[in-house]
């Protein structure tokens, strides 16, 4: 607090909330780390100790490399910094390998990465009207906006105890989101175009990217009421930003297309044989949608209904990644997700279109894009929901009492599943039942979210198109 009142004082604020950030990053450098460590501490060897030519077909670790080949060429930069460190690390055979300098290297370089994120947060609070200023320091939205980027815990619990580099390629995101608020749409698409090649999840919220440059960039002029100006459409900026995506796409994939290599770097970048869900079910439609099958086929079996010789062997509740079969459900394809996914963003790439609303329009869009792509994808990963974190202004109270009452019972179900449960007669019976109550739990939290914001979305829109007419 001391801190923050001598930040107030001489306008520093924003550094000393980076600042701060940074020291709690490194306080949690000795914290437990995932197999994501190993993970990557792969990926180094791999991109230091092989030719390209062997980056996507290497298997010695069955964490193979299925990120973009700019996160591969990250990964080779970072190596040339890690074997200062500890060359062992570098070594492909050694699997499982973590000294004490190869963690103190590995934490450290997320958070010199995160370097990226400070500024482009700092460049998404240019980009608030700063009018309405609140006379308190934590009235005002630039800092409002800068506490939840900054001091996002699901960022910070990811990346820095769980072990990833989110917080750079965030940061890449918000810079591209900041680019286009400034009409510096190039950039935009270019910074946006790179990313999607560091990871290609970020695909998810590519249609809203596209269908704002396309009407708010390649058509220089609207209609009073709002419309296309037909006539207005530039085959020139069309052109320029079609150069943009080539290019840096050409600078990704050229090496790989030369060494005839792409089928295979693509059959590592989308493995659809992981199966429709991760192995720690994604609190989404599909984790209602397995719960549903997973009761009914409970139901079915004390009933009789069901023969258990009939009941398939690959279980959804096994927690391996892998395909399986529903009971009673018809089982999901990716293309039954990929339909899903298309028809929850139709809506509001719709709005995006048809009844624009400058920059502001666009981040609902892609928040949209990013939570219906989250509640209906193929092998959505839990971490994906990061995606959809983007704060937006809110008047009203944050919460109402429902949802309030809501948010307050994930304390129960963590103390049930985590305290309660392993001393049951259920845990040897029943051990899926703590991973199906806290998805189920989380998915109807999310599902509330998604449909409450596309509510909202839609009839901001109409009440915009009718103040116009």
């Amino acid at each position: 607090m001391a801190a923050l009142t001598i930040a107030t004082g001489t306008g520093n604020w924003f550094s000393a909330l980076a600042l701060g950030v940074t020291l709690l990053k490194c306080l949690l450098i000795p914290t437990y780390h995932s197999t994501d460590f190993e993970v990557h501490r792969n990926w180094l060897a791999i991109t230091h100790s092989l030719p390209i030519s062997q980056w996507y077909y290497e298997a010695t670790s069955e964490w193979t490399l299925d990120y973009p080949p700019f996160f591969a060429w990250f990964e080779y930069i970072l190596s040339h910094v890690a074997k200062y460190f500890d060359q062992e690390m570098l070594n492909v055979h050694n699997l499982n390998y973590s000294s004490s300098r190869t963690l103190l290297f590995q934490r450290f370089s997320v958070i010199f990465m995160d370097v990226l994120f400070v500024y482009a947060v700092r460049e998404c609070c240019k980009c608030i009207d700063g009018k309405k200023v609140g006379k308190e320091l934590t009235e005002k939205p630039k800092f409002i906006l800068s506490v939840l980027l900054l001091w996002n815990f699901g960022l910070l619990i990811v990346d820095h105890i769980h072990f990833q580099y989110n917080g750079f390629l965030f940061g890449l995101m918000l810079l591209s989101i900041a680019r286009l608020f400034q009409k510096r749409h190039m950039e935009g698409a270019f910074l946006f175009a790179v990313l999607l090649h560091f990871k290609h999840i970020y695909l998810y919220v590519a249609p809203a990217y596209g269908v704002y440059l396309l009407r708010s960039y390649c058509f220089t002029a609207n209609k009073p009421d709002g419309s296309i100006r037909w006539k207005s459409f530039s085959f020139v900026r069309v052109i320029s930003l079609g150069l943009v995506v080539f290019l840096v796409s050409a600078l990704s994939l050229g090496p790989f297309l030369a060494l005839n290599q792409l089928p295979q770097v693509f059959s590592r970048l989308f493995p659809f044989k992981r199966g429709l869900c991760h192995a720690y079910w994604a609190p989404n439609f599909w984790a209602l949608y397995n719960a549903l099958d997973k009761v009914l086929s409970v139901i079915g079996l004390k009933l009789k209904f069901l023969d258990p010789n009939n009941i398939p062997k690959a279980s959804m509740t096994s927690g391996l990644v892998q395909q399986f079969q529903h009971t009673v459900l018809p089982s999901v394809t990716p293309l039954a997700t990929l339909i899903c996914t298309l028809i929850a963003i139709l809506p509001s790439i719709f709005c995006l279109w048809f009844k624009p609303q400058g920059p502001r329009g666009f981040l609902r869009c892609l928040t949209l894009c990013a939570l219906s792509s989250f509640m209906f994808g193929w092998h959505v990963h839990e971490k994906a929901i990061l995606l959809a974190i983007l704060p937006m202004r809110k008047e009203k109270p944050l919460f109402n009492w429902m949802e309030t009452f809501y948010l307050l019972g994930l304390g129960p179900l963590e103390v049930c599943c985590e305290f309660v449960f392993p001393f049951t007669s259920w845990k040897v019976k029943y051990p899926f039942i703590p991973l199906l109550l806290t998805s189920v739990y989380c998915a109807v939290g999310i599902t509330y979210a998604w449909f409450k914001l596309y509510v909202s979305v839609l009839i901001d829109s109409a009440i915009g198109k009718t103040k116009k007419q």
